[in-house]
C-alpha cells in the first residue's frame, strides 16, 4: 500500500478516511479539492491542475482523495496499487454532505482549503450527488472488479465497513 486513491461520491468521509490512512501508515496525504482550487474557492486553471496531478501520480507515495476530474481520476486509478471506493447508500451521502454544512460553519471541512465558500461547496456537492450516483458509481463497481486481481481493492458500503478498516489499520 503505497499509492492509494480513495474515491466515491459526494459526502461519503473520503478526506476524514484519506487522513487516518495517511497518518496510520505514513504516506504523504493530497486532496483533489485543495489542487484544484485556492483558497477562498478560486478554481485552479485546469490546466495546472491536470499538470500538478500528473507529476503528483509520478511520486513513490502517496494517498489521494476526491475525484478532480474524469480524466484525471481513471489516470489515479491506474496508477495507484490501492483503490478504496467509498460506496454508501445515497442517503448516507446526503446526509453527510448536510452535516458537512452544518459543522463547516465552524470548522473548515477536512480536505477543502481554507476559506471555502461552505454553502457554495454544498450546493456542487448536492448537485453532483444524484449526477455521480447514475453515471459514475456503476463505472466504479465494474472497474473495481475488473481490477481485484491486480490491485488491492477496498469496497466500503456501510459505515460499519469503513470503521472496521480503520480499526484494521
Amino acid at each position: 500500500m503505497k499509492k492509494v486513491a480513495i474515491f466515491g461520491n459526494a459526502g461519503g468521509g473520503k478526506s476524514t478516511l484519506a487522513k487516518a490512512l495517511a497518518d496510520a501508515k505514513g504516506l504523504p496525504l493530497r486532496s483533489l479539492d485543495k489542487m484544484k482550487y485556492q483558497s477562498g474557492g478560486a478554481e485552479v486553471p485546469h490546466a495546472d491542475y491536470l499538470k500538478n496531478h500528473s507529476d503528483l501520480l509520478k511520486q513513490d507515495r502517496w494517498v489521494i482523495d476526491g475525484f478532480g476530474c474524469v480524466a484525471s481520476a481513471w489516470e489515479r486509478f491506474a496508477a495507484a496499487d490501492t483503490l478504496i471506493y467509498v460506496d454508501l447508500p445515497i442517503c448516507q451521502h446526503g446526509w453527510w454532505i448536510t452535516k458537512r454544512l452544518l459543522k463547516g460553519w465552524y470548522v473548515n471541512p477536512e480536505g477543502w482549503p481554507d476559506g471555502s465558500p461552505i454553502i457554495k461547496g454544498t450546493l456542487s456537492s448536492y448537485k453532483v450527488l444524484w449526477i455521480c450516483h447514475k453515471k459514475l458509481t456503476p463505472k466504479y463497481r465494474q472497474m473495481i472488479s475488473e481490477v481485484k486481481s491486480v490491485k488491492e481493492v477496498y469496497h466500503l458500503t456501510s459505515r460499519r465497513d469503513i470503521k472496521d478498516f480503520l480499526r484494521r489499520l
